[in-house]
Order: C-alpha cells, then structure tokens, then sequence
C-alpha cells in the first residue's frame, strides 16, 4: 500500500499472511479510490497510520478471539482503527454503552468511564471492521470498493491456519461476514447487534464473554482478561 500511504504498515505476522493482497487488482482499485477521495478534499477516516490498526496490535499468532465490525465511526475524532473503539476521551458510542452493560451483566466488570478497547486488542482479541475506511458524516460510503475482499481474506487464514478461536459475530452483516468459519475448529457466538435497535433482540443476556472464556479454557488456553 505504499503508494497510498507510507505511514501504512502491516505487523510482521499479518504480513506474512496478508502480503499478496496487496499487488491484486482490488487493492490497486481500492488504492486509487482512496488517493482519488483525499486529492478531491474529502477526510477519510480513520488517519492513515490507523487504518491497520486491528492488526497491528493483535499480531496473527496472538488472536484468540475476533469480534467482526461493519465499517468505522464516521464522526470527527471517533474511528481509529479498532471497531466499537473510540479515544478515551471520546464520548462512549450508543452499542457499546450496552455491549458494556452485557459484561457487567456476564462477568460483574463494572463499564469503564471511557470507549478505548486498546487493551482487548492487545490482549488477543481482534477488533475487525469488514470496512476500514470511511468519508467523514457520510456511514458506509466506502463500502463495496475493495475493503471486504481484504478483511474476508483475513479471516479465512484465521479460518484455515489457526485452532480453537472464538468468533463473535453481532448482528446479520457479521454473521453473514462469518460464513466461511468451520465450526468444528472455532466457536462461532452469534446474537443481534448491540446497537440500542437491536439490543434486546437477544444480544443483552447473550454472555459472549464467559462463553469465550469458558472455551478458551476448555483448549487449554488462558482466558481473556475482559478489564479495562
């Protein structure tokens, strides 16, 4: 992705894996789209140095678990690479007040006072969005250009290379974004989503964290430490 941006680095691990996606056609596309946006005076976020950031802070041999995303907050100063996430002192966005209350509700950790999920990422859990990229006040105006062929790539070489994770998909887009998991390898916790909509359709009371834990533990690995 050099010639979008050099601040653009992939960790080490994801690279190995991921490196070739960058010279295929879709890339170019999407490498174009995203120069032709920024050259026209749009503001993209989340910045550039963050668009890889589920990746960068959750090195491939580290993920246990993925929570799977649509595409990033579109507000000023909200997105920054890691879905669900906000900067600490960003005001706390509507679903993740109450993917806070599912786990006070699971697990008794009483709700932060802010909407940074920098600590999960750097505990194991990838903070995916299936879009990385977003025109600012304007949702999902980056879908459809290259962006899901990238992150459905990703997540079939979690798939196929790696053993006992546990994939979190809220709502149909994330369900739908998960197809192609083997459920004999990985668990698969599915709900509706946690956005205020939506939210007592069945993901409150849904305890995706102690079902992750409990999994985990049951492979031998040790759990997530869900504190922030």
């Amino acid at each position: 992705m050099s010639d979008h941006s050099n601040r653009i680095k992939l960790e080490d691990q994801w690279k190995a894996v991921l490196g070739n996606e960058f010279s295929k056609p879709y890339m170019q596309k999407l490498r174009k789209f995203l120069l032709a946006e920024k050259s026209s005076g749009k503001q993209i976020f989340p910045p550039g140095d963050e668009i890889l950031q589920a990746f960068n802070l959750t090195p491939f041999a580290n993920v246990k678990a993925v929570i799977i995303g649509q595409d990033p907050y579109h507000g000023p100063g909200q997105a920054h690479g890691l879905c669900f996430s906000v900067k600490p002192d960003v005001r706390v966005p509507p679903s993740l007040v109450n993917i806070y209350k599912e786990l006070e509700d699971d697990l008794q950790i009483p709700p932060p006072s802010h909407g940074y999920l920098k600590a999960w990422a750097e505990r194991g859990v990838l903070l995916l969005n299936a879009v990385l990229t977003v025109e600012r006040n304007k949702p999902a105006s980056h879908q459809n250009q290259g962006w899901e062929e990238f992150t459905d790539q990703a997540i079939k070489e979690l798939n196929d290379r790696r053993e006992h994770l546990v994939f979190i998909l809220w709502g149909a887009y994330a369900q739908q974004k998960g197809r192609v998991i083997d459920r004999e390898k990985h668990l698969v916790i599915e709900s509706s989503h946690p956005s205020p909509y939506s939210a007592n359709r069945g993901f409150l009371g849904s305890k995706p964290f102690s079902k992750t834990n409990h999994y985990l533990q049951s492979k031998g690995m040790v759990p997530i430490d869900w504190r922030l």
